[in-house]
């Protein structure tokens, strides 16, 4: 099965494909979907929508996990967050992808085992994870592929209730 991951930003969205199965959980591709500080944001969430577009009918994923917004103090920011993650929203549905949203707490403790986990022992679980030589790069990338860890293993005690 087939399942993406997503950590939505204006500047760079991070994008992690992983295959679930039998053996195991794998990575199959990831990245990050950048967009140039001096282009108007019409145009930056174009191109975000047009990338994940080609991203969705590439790869055919049964189901996409979206981190959730979350901002401490720059409303900017989230704004800005905010805008990049509705048009990922919107070529999911648009595309009949099922969608699941975690926050980065409920990652944290799914990849790593402790909710304030530090960026670093989330990047190092994912590297050990994913059976990964390196720590994925950029931070995006590996976020996102994180977030669809936690969806693997989420989906994965849902099925047991089932």
């Amino acid at each position: 099965m087939c399942i993406l991951g997503i950590d939505p930003g204006t500047a760079s969205t991070g994008y992690g494909i992983i295959e679930e199965n039998q053996s195991g959980i794998k990575a199959i591709k990831y990245g990050v979907i950048s967009t140039a500080a001096n282009l108007p944001m019409g145009e930056r969430i174009i191109a975000i929508y047009d990338r994940m577009i080609e991203i969705i009918e590439e790869f055919s994923p049964v189901s996409c996990a979206v981190e959730k917004l979350f901002f401490r103090r720059n409303v900017t920011t989230a704004i800005s967050v905010g805008q990049a993650r509705g048009v990922v929203l919107l070529a999911l549905a648009q595309k009949g992808v099922a969608i699941a949203e975690y926050t980065p707490m409920q990652v944290k403790l799914a990849v790593a085992g402790y909710g304030g986990a530090e960026k670093k022992q989330v990047q190092f679980m994912v590297q050990s994870i994913l059976n990964l030589v390196d720590i994925p790069k950029p931070d995006d990338a590996a976020d996102a592929l994180a977030i669809a860890i936690t969806h693997a293993h989420s989906k994965k005690i849902m099925d047991l209730y089932e």
